[in-house]
């Protein structure tokens, strides 16, 4: 066995120090007479992963001491009734902040969803305004998952400045984000940004020349060890459910990285389940509690 020169970024472990971190500051809150945050979820149907998701949000904001709630609709709510009750949430004061999960069913416009959310309550990080105010580096809700990724590498001190970071992907959600973040000045930033997606036609040849690679496609396994120079760090944002009847469930997480082959290669590495995952969920809770001294300054 030859030793491993690799070390992984923990999502897990960073993600349950920032909780501890996030549970302190809302027990001091408290028991300052504040109120404790209050992250609002809007469910739609009964897709399996926003289950999960969801469920996964509703006992860290128990587990941080943030109030939570549930708010689920079917499959066959029309757009109306939804923005109706984003409307309700916008105006009600006792709401910090609310996410509506993504994707929603067909028939709805998720785009005049996400923009009927109150930037100021929009903990996701998707409204228009706040992706605006980020992308030039002013103060917003910052999308939960690249905040996550940014989050972890300042936490592991990985040099980002004057490196080539390449970024897989170009989705609103997490490419495009994460590509601006890692532009800025600052400390994780610097970097030199190139982003490839399904049109780029010399991925491999873009991907050699990276310090740090962000795989965020969601093609599992994209990621192979020919596409990698030693001593890169690799940042696996895809999680996609592969069957594999050796589980009880009937699948497997798998990243958008070949992790056996390329991890040997890597100076750090994010597994998967366990690496960017959590940061996105503990990112969620940063955002709500921001959100949640924001409307006291306000008031």
């Amino acid at each position: 066995m030859t030793e491993q020169t690799y070390k992984l970024l923990d999502g897990k472990a960073t993600s349950a120090q920032i909780k501890a971190e996030i549970a302190a500051e809302v027990a001091a809150r408290v028991a300052a007479g504040k109120k404790p945050p209050h992250l609002v979820a809007i469910l739609v149907g009964h897709d399996g992963g926003s289950e999960t998701y969801v469920a996964a949000k509703i006992k860290t904001c128990a587990e941080v001491g943030f109030r939570s709630s549930l708010i689920r609709f079917e499959e066959d709510v029309t757009e109306e009734q939804l923005l109706s009750e984003i409307q309700r949430l916008n105006s009600d004061p006792e709401v910090h902040g609310f996410i509506v999960q993504l994707p929603l069913p067909k028939h709805i416009d998720e785009q005049r969803i996400i923009e009927a959310v109150s930037p100021e309550k929009d903990v996701d990080g998707f409204h228009p305004i706040n992706v605006g105010r980020m992308s030039i580096g002013l103060p917003c809700f910052v999308s939960a998952t690249p905040q996550g990724i940014v989050e972890l590498l300042r936490r592991y001190e990985i040099e980002t400045r004057g490196k080539h970071c390449v970024v897989l992907g170009r989705s609103n959600i997490v490419g495009k984000p994460m590509a601006q973040l890692l532009l800025h000045k600052g400390t994780p930033g610097d970097c030199t940004i190139t982003v490839c997606h399904s049109r780029t036609p010399n991925i491999k040849e873009l991907c050699l020349q990276a310090d740090i690679i962000v795989a965020a496609l969601g093609v599992p396994e994209f990621l192979k060890a020919d596409m990698v120079r030693p001593g890169a760090v690799i940042i696996d944002v895809g999680t996609t459910r592969v069957p594999d009847a050796s589980r009880k469930s009937g699948f497997k997480l798998t990243g958008d990285v070949a992790f056996d082959e390329v991890a040997p290669l890597a100076s750090y590495i994010t597994p998967v389940p366990g690496g960017v995952g959590p940061m996105t969920i503990i990112s969620l809770m940063l955002n709500t509690l921001r959100a949640a001294k924001l409307a006291e300054e306000e008031a």
